[in-house]
């Protein structure tokens, strides 16, 4: 910990970002959600570390560190899910692999953290609090605005640390820090 950082604690996350390309396509689907069910916008990403507290110089630091000894990895997709809370509404599913829970194990343990639930790696497409009825209609229109989806592998090679305050469910206090390149 740099001694000479003052700067206040604050919540952040790590996140693995898809290329452009996939992201768009995630943005054009997230849209279509938001247009029918409302909620705030945010960028397409799988959570690779989950919420925790520190000082930006420092996770800024573990992040530059924990990047270069990851190297680029494929994600796949194996469906689409609603969630049981605000933040895992509607989701597209990544497969599992080895590779994919790898480099979230491997970021955890850089940054000390201890996931509360195990690891499921995925996309949020819909951050909201809907009923199950409206949750179910807003996975079917997220396949039915994506019908080839469930083909989708795609390689991260970018991990982002951003200020992820939970408590703002606007978003709006939410911010990119740092984008660190994999395995350099």
């Amino acid at each position: 910990m740099d001694p000479t950082d003052q700067s206040p604690e604050e919540v952040y996350s790590v996140w693995a970002l898809p290329p452009e390309p996939v992201r768009d396509r995630f943005r054009r689907i997230m849209e279509g959600l938001r247009a029918a069910y409302g909620g705030p916008a945010f960028e397409p990403h799988v959570t690779v570390v989950g919420d925790f507290r520190g000082r930006r110089s420092e996770a800024v630091k573990v992040l530059r560190a924990a990047a270069a000894s990851v190297q680029p990895y494929t994600a796949r997709v194996t469906g689409v899910a609603r969630g049981s809370f605000f933040y895992q509404c509607v989701y597209i599913l990544l497969d599992p692999t080895a590779e994919v829970v790898g480099a979230s194990d491997h970021c955890c343990a850089n940054f000390v953290y201890n996931r509360k639930t195990p690891y499921m790696p995925h996309v949020s497409l819909l951050y909201g609090d809907l009923t199950d009825e409206e949750k179910e209609e807003a996975r079917k229109k997220a396949e039915e605005l994506d019908k080839d989806i469930y083909v989708l592998e795609f390689e991260i090679s970018e991990l982002a640390l951003y200020r992820t305050d939970t408590t703002d469910k606007t978003l709006e206090s939410w911010e990119l820090v740092e984008v660190c390149h994999l395995g350099s």
